[in-house]
């Protein structure tokens, strides 16, 4: 995977992340019925058991939100039921610091690189749960190395070389580790043609006729399992011959595939396992085999015959790379491409795709080898890939660490420049999507044997504690307590479990499901069953509730595409706005800027003020509510009390401050105004005033001349 691939995959992992963490702060009600119907639907549902916290005629789902909105409704802490996920260390060996991993006795034991060997996770479906998985590269590992060598004929000086190699490359190992061993095989391409010359002559001599020394044409052959002894190596590599083929790639897949699954002939053990390829060309892979009429697909298994011979050569076509690059890291075998210049672009890229893999550039003898297999060797033992095997379906994992550059999850936990003995800490974060049963997996470091078991199991039931008894008082005696709700006996129902089915007059049950005879029963959104509504759920997935099913919480004003504006929650089809917040959708901040008069009043006491607007009332007008250009004159209505207030005179005279306490008044000897109020009083004389309308409704500021005319 390039660079940028790797970038793009880790950028759309994050953001799957983020959108499956993006709401799960609300609990989807549909269907919710019981507690554990609660749990399942959402991850942070929590259920309200307490007896008294829902009304009759409230659904039961009502007890279902998170734990700080139940905690706002009233539900008391100590009743709240939230199954969290958690883990158990099953196995937790601490790891190795003794040099050569002794005990007590004396006796060796395996060093443990890898704690804890095995953890069980119980998670709350959706929520997401980590644990540390601690690595330290031990001391003394044992090594076991295969060396895998193109026999092509282009590869003659280099053979000559490798016949005195086993010694110098066990001296090498063993300044690492006490325990190394090698082995060798070696490999050429499939004895068909477009790749081998199959002339029978050609097929015993494939080499130039000058050549005396020469093996006939083969494709994998295993020569010698591992072994501490570097003589028998030396001497089973010398007994080898050179070979040939006619095109330029080579079948190094076929030798790599047979070389890694047919582990109990190469002899791998516990141990770091290092599989060295040396050659100078290229590889056939999967659907190459098609130029020589083989068209059965590799099947990744082994196939050595009685002379350890791949018996298939000419049968299976040659592996995909991604095939290989699986198998390599189901049996934890680290891949050194030993080759020459001209080929090092071609297995770079191979690199790429196979994790604990490493590239290095042979001499034309291949006298550099050695040297080679250590430097590569320093570099896979010092980067730990920790990853794991399949996933069970409906299980995620990413890891981060205590690395340079380790704290942004991904899909694999990496750490760089990881020296023997130093501890490096893997932070893993799973999460069950569904729930499930027992599930198994396992993690560990790409290319170490060493796994941590991971047992999966979901909490997806509720352990409510209920005391029983109050069951017989709260659930009529025909039912029992089941997480603070009743589960009523056959044949009762409703949330004391006090309705017998078929126990009461149709009639007047389906009367109750009504509000008024105008509307269906249960407003067609529901069953009505013995005088209780039971709501169903909208098509769309919407929640359907009320007493007469006619609520939901979809149903509300939208503005800029967003229910109630973004700003509040849709509740019983309308919006209930954030604080801060107005508007029939929420779709304005609270101001009352726009609404005040110069004397401070809001709207002049005669509207709502809402969106900065002034909402007038009575026939008032915007912008503040000020004139209302259909109401009429306040003139005759107010004569008896300007008869009164003024003249202390007229039918008022003897309550006149409680009845015309609406009017603030004053008397004066001459009056200017254009178009006074002239009003006959009970005695047929005309009174002329002014009227001015103050704020709020029916109050006025009267000035009243002192004569009657």
């Amino acid at each position: 995977m390039s660079l940028s691939l790797h970038h793009l995959f880790l950028a759309l992992f994050l953001l799957t992340l983020g959108k499956n963490v993006l709401g799960q702060e609300e609990c989807a009600k549909t269907l919710v019925k019981s507690c554990a119907d609660c749990i399942k639907s959402g991850p942070k549902c929590a259920w309200c058991k307490q007896l008294d916290y829902i009304k009759q005629g409230e659904p039961e789902w009502k007890r279902c939100d998170t734990e700080a909105k139940l905690k706002q409704s009233f539900c008391n802490e100590t009743n709240i039921i939230f199954p969290s996920s958690h883990h158990i260390l099953l196995a937790n060996k601490p790891l190795s610091t003794n040099r050569r991993h002794q005990d007590q006795n004396n006796v060796r034991r395996e060093p443990v690189q890898v704690q804890p060997q095995e953890v069980q996770l119980l998670l709350r479906p959706g929520l997401q749960h980590s644990f540390q998985i601690r690595f330290r590269l031990a001391e003394d590992y044992p090594v076991d190395l295969y060396y895998l060598m193109d026999l092509s004929y282009s590869m003659n000086d280099d053979l000559n070389n490798v016949k005195r190699l086993g010694n110098s490359l066990l001296r090498t190992l063993r300044q690492i580790t006490s325990r190394a061993r090698i082995g060798f095989g070696s490999f050429v391409d499939k004895t068909v043609l477009p790749f081998t010359n199959t002339n029978p002559d050609r097929l015993k001599k494939p080499c130039p006729e000058k050549e005396n020394q020469c093996q006939p044409a083969f494709g994998f052959k295993h020569v010698l399992s591992l072994t501490e002894n570097g003589d028998e190596f030396n001497h089973e590599v010398a007994a080898q011959n050179i070979s040939g083929n006619l095109d330029q790639p080579e079948g190094s897949l076929d030798a790599i595939m047979q070389s890694v699954v047919c582990g109990d002939k190469i002899g791998w053990g516990n141990s770091t396992r290092l599989l060295v390829l040396t050659t100078d060309a290229g590889f056939h892979m999967a659907g190459d085999g098609k130029l020589g009429s083989i068209f059965e697909p590799n099947d990744g298994k082994c196939h050595l015959d009685e002379s350890l011979t791949y018996s298939k050569n000419n049968e299976m076509d040659y592996p995909s790379v991604g095939q290989v690059a699986n198998k390599l890291a189901e049996n934890n075998i680290q891949a050194i491409f030993a080759v020459t210049k001209n080929v090092e672009p071609v297995y770079t890229r191979l690199k790429e795709i196979i994790p604990k893999s490493e590239v290095g550039v042979l001499s034309n003898d291949s006298s550099n080898v050695v040297e080679l297999i250590k430097g590569a060797y320093n570099k896979l033992s010092s980067n730990v890939i920790l990853s794991h095997d399949e996933l069970p379906e409906g299980i995620t994992v990413h890891y981060t660490s205590d690395c340079d550059g380790g704290h942004t999850p991904s899909p694999r936990g990496i750490c760089n420049n990881v020296g023997i003995g130093k501890e490096v800490v893997f932070t893993v974060t799973v999460t069950a999507l569904e729930c499930m049963e027992k599930k198994t997996f396992n993690i560990g470091p790409l290319g170490f044997r060493e796994k941590t078991k991971v047992n999966v199991e979901t909490r997806c039931q509720c352990e409510c504690d209920d005391d029983l008894s109050a069951d017989k008082k709260r659930c009529s005696g025909h039912g029992r307590i089941n997480c603070g709700a009743c589960s009523c006996d056959l044949g009762y129902m409703g949330h004391k479990c006090d309705c017998k089915v078929g126990d009461k007059d149709e009639t007047h049950l389906k009367e109750a499901c009504r509000p008024d005879n105008m509307t269906a029963e249960c407003s067609g959104q529901g069953e009505c069953t013995c005088g209780q509504c039971m709501c169903h759920s909208g098509a769309d997935g919407r929640i359907i509730y009320g007493q007469y099913c006619n609520c939901n919480d979809r149903d509300c004003e939208v503005h800029n595409n967003k229910l109630c504006g973004g700003n509040g929650k849709c509740r019983c089809n309308v919006c209930i706005c954030d604080t801060g917040y107005e508007g029939s959708a929420c779709q304005c901040k609270i101001s009352t800027q726009a609404c005040r008069k110069g004397d401070g009043s809001v709207c002049s006491n005669r509207g709502k003020c809402e969106c900065n607007s002034c909402h007038c009332q009575g026939g008032y007008k915007p912008p503040l509510c000020e004139t209302c250009p259909g109401c009429p004159s306040p003139c005759p209505a107010a004569a008896s009390c300007i008869e009164c207030l003024g003249f202390e005179k007229g039918p008022l005279r003897k309550n006149c401050t409680q009845s015309c306490g609406h009017i603030q008044h004053k008397t004066v000897a001459n009056l200017t105004a254009k178009k006074p109020c002239r009003e006959r009083d009970s005695e047929g004389c005309w009174m002329v005033f002014t009227m001015n309308e103050l704020n709020g409704f029916d109050n006025y500021g009267v000035v009243i001349l002192d004569k009657r005319g």
